[in-house]
């Protein structure tokens, strides 16, 4: 089972009490200083993982912009750390701005995604002086160039396509397909029709092109397809309506390994096999190399996350399956639920030991779906014992809810054997604190 112990940070060890200890704290220590459930980032993985993605990519395509996808989970003190590591940020709100604009996130590496842009958060875009904004409908072209004349100002665009291309991945983090809510698709003319109408708008600047698959993406293969059939696409478009392709978004996706047996292809691979499919394209059809835009959020902070729970109840069905609770659940963590997503986990105070059974991690709330692990080989289980879930940093605290009332769970950066809150425990007061009576 200490096989386990890969999927968790970087930082992750055993110490020399047997315990599990990451960013040199103890777990064990931490749950009974936070409490439980308390999730925990390594700030070591988070900081080694923006700079895998710039080094692997820049080497290949020097003229690159890593942004950090921040509906994965954002916070004020991880977009310090972002820009910190001169990464940019891929915002879908009005919140999302907000925070970058809380830490004073230079604004000209941010870019505005969403396909259903209001118009006050257009209005937000402009005022702060969002870098980009990537165009997903007709109605959004039509909200911005409003705002725009409005206030006299050009705003650079990128317009976001969907090229057909299938990535393999969970129907609903499907995006790049013909049928999506997302995009411009290529097949029906849309897409053409949308940059014929950018490229002759006074307000607004085409410098880009932009796609995303879904995620996460376990084969590199359909990025090359996607590149290849867009770039296709682009020749004819761009000879009946020219603007000048500075830009180019493969979007992100890229996956982070979840279990022991889904490994994903590395960085590198990645980094590969879009750097070699977008030198060939712009060769194919005669056009300068446009810098590289990139999207990780996954594959940033999920590594870089772990939640720590407490056992409860116990249920045992002779012949069928043994259910053992934890303090948390679908309200920290939705994606069992929603998407099937598979979890492994070790338990922080019997890490060592022999003894195994087969058990179903469930979570507190009252749906029969709330199940965070489903037959998994564990210790025998005791109340108080304290069960760690890696791959924890991505889309659980962004899509956590106060499901039956229930308080959000705390979260810590680790370093150097210290701990910092950087998101503290919710209350029941704040529970109430938006209520009129």
């Amino acid at each position: 089972m200490l096989d386990r112990l890969a999927l968790f940070p970087e930082t992750a060890s055993e110490s020399a009490s047997g315990q599990l200890s990451i960013g040199g704290c103890d777990l064990l220590d931490l749950s009974r200083e936070f409490g439980t459930p308390v999730y925990l980032f390594d700030e070591v993985t988070l900081r080694n993982q923006c700079r895998r993605f710039r080094e692997e990519f820049g080497n290949l395509h020097p003229d690159l912009l890593v942004i950090y996808a921040a509906k994965a989970f954002i916070n004020k003190a991880l977009a310090r750390i972002f820009m910190e590591e001169g990464l940019g940020l891929d915002v879908v709100s009005g919140g999302e701005m907000a925070i970058a604009q809380a830490v004073e996130f230079p604004m000209g590496r941010v870019y505005f995604h969403g396909n259903n842009k209001g118009a006050e958060e257009l209005e937000k875009a402009l005022t702060l002086g969002v870098g980009r904004i990537v165009l997903d409908n007709f109605h959004e072209i039509s909200l911005l160039e409003k705002a725009t004349r409005s206030k006299g100002i050009t705003q650079e665009v990128l317009v976001r396509v969907s090229p057909g291309v299938d990535p393999h991945t969970h129907q609903h983090t499907t995006t790049g397909v013909l049928d999506s809510k997302f995009g411009f698709p290529i097949q029906t003319g849309q897409a053409e029709e949308a940059i014929a109408r950018v490229v002759a708008s006074p307000s607004l600047r085409l410098v880009g092109i932009h796609f995303h698959l879904g995620s996460p993406i376990y084969e590199t293969e359909p990025y090359a397809q996607a590149i290849q059939v867009t770039f296709d696409w682009l020749k004819g478009v761009m000879q009946k309506h020219p603007f000048p392709l500075q830009e180019f978004s493969p979007g992100g996706g890229f996956a982070i390994q979840y279990t022991l047996d889904t490994p994903p292809p590395p960085v590198s691979s990645y980094a590969q096999t879009i750097c070699k499919a977008l030198q060939e394209a712009c060769h194919s059809i005669g056009v300068p190399l446009p810098r590289l835009i990139i999207e990780p959020g996954r594959a940033i902070v999920g590594r870089a996350g772990v939640a720590l729970y407490s056992v409860g109840a116990r249920k045992d069905i002779p012949g069928v399956r043994s259910y053992v609770s934890v303090d948390g659940g679908m309200s920290d963590n939705i994606r069992p639920a929603i998407y099937g997503s598979r979890y492994e986990a070790l338990i922080v105070n019997k890490l060592s030991s022999s003894e195994s059974e087969k058990v179903t991690v469930a979570g507190k709330f009252c749906e029969s779906g709330d199940i965070l692990i489903r037959d998994i080989e564990l210790p025998r289980l005791e109340p108080g014992d304290i069960v760690a879930v890696p791959a924890s940093g991505a889309y659980c605290l962004s899509m956590a809810s106060n499901y039956n009332a229930s308080l959000r769970p705390p979260v810590l950066l680790l370093r150097d054997g210290k701990a910092r809150v950087i998101r503290r425990h919710q209350t029941f007061e704040d529970l109430m604190l938006w209520d009129e009576e």
